[in-house]
């Protein structure tokens, strides 16, 4: 018998040889379709996966980018800024002007004006802010020497919402918003020795008052410090 070079068997009988053959035939194609079939399912397997993370991915993407949409949407507005005010005021419809001393002084003063606009008060200024207390006349009198505007209102004549757009009508710095009771207007807005009294938080000779003072030059102290100092009950 011949030897088969490729180490088949091989066979004299030409029918059993051409069996023998196709068997081993038949087992190469069976190798190669199930590679080819294992090839196929890894490459579906990789599909499946890039798939997966491409909306993992996407979905992520979405939840990002609607996170920053919302995140502008729903933010709060930011306080409102104004150029140094040093107008005198003078074209603000019902604005008072007054005269009052500057001195520092212990104890209590008996102010000219309810609320005051100046005069002599406390040497330790009110810290600037939002408060839900009635604050001391004497520390903001001081806030007021240092340029800043302090909007005062009547609980009792005003709702928590106009409260609330008094509070975004104003610069993050510089102001004093405060209850004030018994006052005979809802609501005031005073500087130094200037004073605007209006009805409600929607009239806009509010904003007009706060650009003409907002830390204006013509008080007594301009550019000193509207914080460092002391925080009444209330501040927010």
């Amino acid at each position: 018998m011949t030897p088969n070079p490729a180490g088949k068997r091989a066979s004299g009988n030409p029918a059993t040889q051409a069996k023998i053959d196709l068997t081993v035939k038949q087992q190469r194609e069976q190798k190669r379709q199930e590679k080819l079939a294992e090839y196929q399912k890894q490459l579906a397997k990789r599909r499946r996966g890039k798939l997966v993370w491409w909306i993992v991915g996407s979905a992520a993407a979405v939840l990002v980018v609607g996170a920053i949409v919302a995140s502008i949407v729903f933010a709060p507005a930011p306080p409102p800024s104004y150029a140094r005010g040093d107008s005198d005021g003078s074209i603000i419809e019902g604005l008072e002007t007054f005269e009052n001393t500057a001195n520092h002084v212990e104890g209590p003063v008996d102010y000219a004006q309810t609320p005051p606009a100046g005069g002599d008060h406390n040497a330790m200024w009110l810290n600037c802010g939002v408060y839900t207390e009635p604050v001391p006349n004497e520390n903001a009198v001081h806030a007021l020497e240092h340029g800043a505007v302090w909007i005062t209102y009547d609980p009792a004549q005003v709702s928590d919402d106009e409260v609330a757009k008094l509070q975004a009508e104003l610069p993050s710095t510089y102001t004093v918003l405060s209850p004030y009771e018994d006052m005979d207007t809802p609501i005031a807005v005073s500087a130094w020795n200037a004073q605007l009294k209006v009805d409600s938080a929607d009239d806009e000779r509010i904003e007009q008052f706060v650009k003409a003072y907002w830390r204006s030059t013509n008080a007594p102290e301009p550019n000193a410090a509207c914080t460092g100092a002391y925080d009444a009950p209330g501040k927010k």
